[in-house]
């Protein structure tokens, strides 16, 4: 397992799979080990995937100082890894939180990126989020399974402030809720780190507007990735999205929410494979 050492002595975690030109990968959660985004749908087969365990998550070290869990201070670690592989530019493909942190880099390195994939992005660094009307209108599409009589209402109830977050909203965040989506959401918890992940969003993280104009200058192309069962983002925001990209498109997986690896490796893999070669 290769390591590296950040700019406040941190030691961080990368795991290496798969063949080819080198793809780094960020998580999201926020603050979740790597280890759940497996290989990808079998992405390995068109690239080395290079999956970095942020700080204080899997194999990566805690930080001396807590207040560095924060998205926008660890873009410094991403430029850390990139100097430590040995990249002029990186194609960078972050999930989910881990978009955030993917996209105040870009602002912050525009000329080490190479392609760029946001999947299912968390677009917090933009000043944009999911809402709750988001979240039940991708809801109410799936009323025929069986899971969501039981589900919906306190999922419903959760998103306007009312109770804590249950299990039984699990299988809003899979377009199948089979073996392969419990198994992986099961591993959550002992995957993310807490304290970490309270922090990661902390005031002051974001500037919005700086980021936006930076971001409008990124010559590099960028991938929107969004699944149409998910509730953050939906494909309508995933479109926002792209547009604060002066080189973006924007793809949208059917029957996929907001891990689309899993939904349909295949045609996940078709896509992302396609923007990645072309």
């Amino acid at each position: 397992m290769p390591t590296f050492t950040t700019a406040d002595a941190t030691r961080l975690a990368y795991h290496l799979r798969g063949e080819g030109e080198p793809l780094a990968v960020l998580p999201g959660g926020p603050m979740r080990a790597s280890a759940y985004l497996g290989d990808l749908g079998g992405l390995t087969a068109h690239r080395r995937l290079a999956l970095l365990d942020l700080r204080g998550t899997g194999d990566s070290a805690v930080p001396a100082d807590p207040a560095t869990y924060r998205c926008d201070r660890m873009t410094e670690d991403v430029e850390a890894w990139r100097d430590h592989l040995g990249l002029d530019r990186l194609d960078l493909l972050a999930h989910s939180a881990g978009a955030a942190l993917a996209m105040l880099y870009a602002a912050r390195h525009p000329q080490r990126i190479g392609r760029l994939l946001l999947i299912t992005p968390n677009p917090s660094a933009l000043g944009l989020r999911a809402t709750a009307e988001d979240r039940l209108a991708a809801a109410g599409p799936r009323a025929h399974e069986p899971w969501f009589p039981e589900a919906y209402p306190p999922f419903r109830a959760w998103l306007a402030g009312e109770g804590g977050f249950d299990d039984r909203f699990l299988p809003f965040f899979h377009g199948r809720w089979d073996d392969t989506a419990r198994a992986h959401a099961e591993a959550e918890p002992a995957q993310t780190d807490d304290e970490a992940a309270g922090r990661y969003f902390a005031e002051g993280a974001f500037t919005p507007a700086a980021t936006r104009a930076a971001l409008a200058e990124l010559a590099a192309p960028v991938l929107v990735y969004a699944g149409a069962l998910d509730g953050g983002p939906r494909p309508d925001l995933a479109r926002r999205v792209a547009a604060c990209f002066p080189n973006a498109e924007v793809s949208v997986q059917p029957g996929a929410a907001h891990y689309p690896w899993l939904d349909d490796p295949e045609e996940f893999r078709r896509r992302v494979a396609g923007f990645l070669d072309r």
